[in-house]
């Protein structure tokens, strides 16, 4: 039979004293398994407060790195955990809060073909990551193995959270992802917090609700956000709630897919660095470009970040910020090889795709990997923001 041990029962006391949770509920979260995908900044203070009440055992999938940037809205690491998986880091930190709890981490990327087995032996999934793809496979992957997924989105000052596929007391499941977006963007129509911003509180608000959603749906407490998005204004503070049902008919789950070509992510891959296959986007290496340069080569650079983020470190590009473009398209050479970067490719291969279309270049190269992969893999002692 599960207990609390005496250091628990101090630990927890605070829940312990709630009339409406007690040592029955938290029996329930001591014996609950919890996986968070991302320990970014949705996942970051999910973590924490999932952790320090006492859940028993926290799975942590991330398969990306600490990053300078990151540490504005992502609490959970220092610049001591710069350049280390986030998983990893995760798992550390969190073990100082409550050692008493068991952590797992996942230093790795979900895809299709690993994500049911990561998922199927916990009892609630929260979807800390920021992109499509993870998102319908998070979605598909909890449908198929009947888990509730508690979801979270941030952009500028806005945050989104709902919670899926919610077993209900007549045994049915709630509405899923599919049934509140059934079709995936356009690629291009959509920016990252990267290309437009986040306040960086808002994944803590937003993190710390998925949090609670988790809780509620182990203990039984209260009212889940199932066919229900609560959309958070931090400018406003205020929370508006929105419901939505299962469309069903619109969609068939079976099996995993390939969700970068279901959101229509592999058409913009580079596949062939030809002149005559314009709709593929051409690009360059870090290794391919620093190679350019140490030639003499003539061409031109041109870097489409922030005034700001070129001040912070640049590769001596020519600064047209990505707004700019538009209006400065005769500043780009046509008798030339363009390398246009970013901070991370995404930015400059939209402004590349953009050019091409519109104005028919032939002579771009997206930088692959941006100036981070510069960073990390020509001059370490660059500090990127």
């Amino acid at each position: 039979m599960t207990t609390l041990t005496r250091e628990e029962n101090i630990r927890y006391s605070r829940h312990l004293a709630l009339r409406e949770f007690g040592l029955e509920n938290q029996l329930k979260l001591k014996q609950a398994k919890v996986l968070v995908v991302g320990a970014g900044g949705l996942g970051s203070p999910a973590l924490f407060y999932l952790a320090a009440a006492g859940i028993g055992t926290l799975g942590i999938a991330d398969g990306d790195t600490v990053d300078l940037s990151n540490l504005q809205r992502q609490i959970l690491f220092t610049v001591d955990d710069i350049g280390h998986n986030k998983a990893e880091m995760a798992r550390a930190r969190l073990s100082r809060l409550n050692p008493g709890i068991a952590l797992h981490p996942y230093p790795t990327t979900l895809t299709s073909a690993n994500a049911l087995n990561v998922l199927k032996d916990y009892d609630v999934v929260i979807d800390g990551t920021d992109n499509f793809p993870t998102r319908y496979l998070l979605n598909d992957a909890c449908v198929l193995l009947g888990k509730p997924l508690v979801y979270g989105s941030i952009l500028r000052f806005e945050g989104h959270v709902s919670v899926f596929n919610l077993q209900q007391e007549d045994g049915q499941r709630s509405a899923n992802y599919r049934d509140l977006f059934p079709e995936p963007p356009d690629p291009s129509a959509v920016p990252n917090c990267e290309e437009a911003g986040v306040l960086g509180i808002l994944p803590g608000m937003v993190g710390a609700m998925q949090a609670t959603e988790a809780i509620k749906i182990i203990t039984g407490l209260g009212e889940p956000l199932a066919e229900k998005l609560a959309i958070l204004d931090a400018l406003s503070m205020n929370i508006t709630t929105i419901r939505y049902h299962p469309q069903r008919d619109r969609y068939s789950i079976t099996a995993l897919i390939d969700y970068e070509d279901f959101c229509g992510l592999n058409q913009h891959k580079n596949k062939s660095l030809t002149f005559n296959e314009r709709e593929i986007m051409k690009e360059i290496t870090v290794q391919e470009l620093k190679q350019l340069m140490d030639s003499g080569a003539d061409f031109q650079l041109i870097d489409v970040r922030e005034p700001h983020e070129y001040e912070a470190a640049n590769l001596d590009g020519e600064l047209i910020p990505q707004g700019d473009i538009p209006s400065s398209v005769d500043k780009i050479s046509r008798d030339k090889q363009v390398v246009i970067h970013c901070r991370s490719g995404a930015r400059s291969g939209n402004m590349v795709q953009w050019l091409e279309k519109n104005h028919k270049f032939e002579n771009l190269y997206n930088l692959k990997g941006g100036i981070l992969a510069w960073a990390r893999e020509i001059d370490p002692e660059m500090h990127v923001s």
